[in-house]
């Protein structure tokens, strides 16, 4: 983006004021996305292109130049494909193509800085941090190319129950250049405590016992409620 706009500065002869973001920012990227021809915004509320599926970021400059408008994307190819809705696990999705988020597992496990609702603890699964179903459902993605391999998993995914004896260091350290640490240390646990408790899995409970010491709270909470859980499952054998 930055490239961008000196190539658009070059080509008006004068420094333009700019700002841009891609997910960094109070901005609807889907719907000015739309409004630029990209996509139409489906029944999950994800900006589909009709070429590429819903797999790509979105990112925008704010420019203080007056450039001509491409047409916008006026028609919807949803149709009467419902798979998201159903496919959701916290019924989050609405008819009316928007989105609950109190009850998105992306928002629960990214941007809440709470406990996550009982209620909606073992409707979150294994995801740790974020969500997909609703694009892993889609039939639009079977369009979707091969991701950019910037983004790709350097690392082979870590054990969960090797994470919950992570440090604040530690988890700085790892994810200074990734998304995750933007749940913080102590959210980034708290889901792992969830995910782990709803594995059923007996050889987490040693882990788990350790993070009852734990000096965030909201981890003790979560790894008592994961420590029930697994002692439930097993009594119910």
């Amino acid at each position: 983006m930055k490239e961008l706009v000196q190539f658009i500065e070059e080509q008006v002869g004068s420094p333009v004021k700019n700002r841009w973001y891609s997910d960094t920012g109070p901005i609807l990227e889907r719907d000015l996305a739309q409004r630029a021809g990209i996509g139409w915004i489906g029944k999950n509320t994800c900006l589909i292109n009709p070429k590429h599926g819903s797999y790509f970021l979105l990112s925008e400059i704010l420019l203080d130049l007056a450039l001509e408008p491409d047409p916008p994307f006026v028609t919807d190819h949803c149709g009467t494909c419902t798979r998201c809705i159903e496919a959701c696990p916290t019924d989050c999705i609405l008819p009316d193509r928007t989105i609950d988020a109190r009850r998105c597992i992306s928002y629960l496990t990214i941007e809440l800085k709470d406990d996550i609702p009982i209620d909606l603890r073992e409707k979150i699964g294994h995801w740790v941090f974020g969500c997909d179903i609703c694009q892993m459902v889609c039939p639009w993605n079977r369009f979707a190319g091969e991701g950019d391999p910037a983004f790709g998993a350097e690392d082979p995914l870590p054990f969960l129950t090797d994470e919950l004896a992570i440090t604040t260091q530690e988890f700085n350290q790892r994810f200074k250049q990734s998304p995750v640490k933007r749940a913080k240390r102590r959210g980034y646990l708290r889901n792992v405590a969830v995910a782990l408790g709803n594995t059923g899995d007996m050889h987490a409970l040693p882990v788990l016992n350790r993070a009852l010491e734990d000096p965030e709270p909201m981890m003790r909470e979560h790894a008592k409620w994961a420590i029930q859980q697994i002692n439930k499952r097993d009594n119910n054998k």
